[in-house]
């Protein structure tokens, strides 16, 4: 077994690596930039994917590595976990329907409320200790979870026609032309002090220092990883202005 995971501002990295730790002290855990990432999952028969949701869809960068190796796929045991800060409707079933799709079993999937993870808009934010009691109640679901799994049941989350229906009319439809490729709507503003943080975090490359400061392209995931980390706060996405930068760490007590 092996996990696998997109993760932005660090809510989905903890909640598959406590998984699959909880499963099998033994088991390694990798971002889904890992260089040789195709080499693992070729050595194991068993997979767990995380993701965080975007609009009731799996991030284009996870479902654009799912195509670009669908031979990989095929016999595959794959547990797809999707993380939210509210609604997901079939955020675990997105990337489970696409793997099926070439070959692969699906085992089942999970939905983990983790606190919200974009952090240019007001939408959604909580407190301090209101995000550190959504991660306890995230950590006792992934343990009952866990248990579950040892004993061979697996949740459906997401996995069913109905809660495919939930996700499409609930926010995938509406909000359809954001989810459909990379974007280039990424802003950096005069405040970038050009430190070269974002160009490391960028599990895309999009990234690239120019004249001393910070510059965008057009293959942004939108997993507000540079956006939670720079140190000006002179990156947006969605937004015009950070509004918290939202890091699973914070809200660890």
């Amino acid at each position: 077994m092996i996990g696998i995971y997109l993760s932005g501002t660090g809510n989905t990295k903890h909640c598959i690596e406590k998984l699959v730790g909880l499963i099998d002290n033994s088991a390694k855990v990798f971002p889904l930039e890992t260089p040789n990432l195709i080499d693992e999952i070729k050595k194991n028969d068993t997979i767990i994917l995380g993701y965080p949701t975007q609009y009731s869809n799996a991030p284009y960068m996870v479902r654009d590595f799912i195509k670009q190796n669908s031979s990989l796929w095929k016999d595959k045991k794959i547990f797809c976990v999707a993380t939210m800060g509210a609604f997901s409707g079939d955020g675990a079933g997105c990337a489970a329907r696409l793997l099926k799709k070439y070959g692969a079993l699906i085992l089942g999937g999970l939905h983990i409320k983790m606190p919200d993870s974009v952090c240019d808009s007001k939408l959604l934010k909580k407190t301090l200790q209101e995000n550190r009691e959504i991660v306890k109640q995230a950590d006792k679901k992934i343990e009952l979870v866990a248990e579950k799994i040892k004993q061979g049941q697996y949740t459906q989350d997401g996995i069913s026609f109905f809660s495919h229906l939930i996700g499409l009319f609930g926010q995938r439809l509406w909000f359809y032309n954001k989810t459909t490729g990379y974007t280039d709507k990424l802003k950096i503003n005069q405040d970038c002090i050009g430190c070269n943080l974002c160009v490391s975090l960028c599990p895309m490359k999009n990234i690239s220092i120019q004249n001393g400061k910070a510059v965008a392209g057009n293959q942004c995931t939108m997993c507000y990883r540079c956006i939670s980390h720079c140190p000006k706060k002179a990156i947006t996405l969605l937004g015009n202005q950070v509004t918290e930068q939202c890091q699973y760490e914070k809200y660890c007590e």
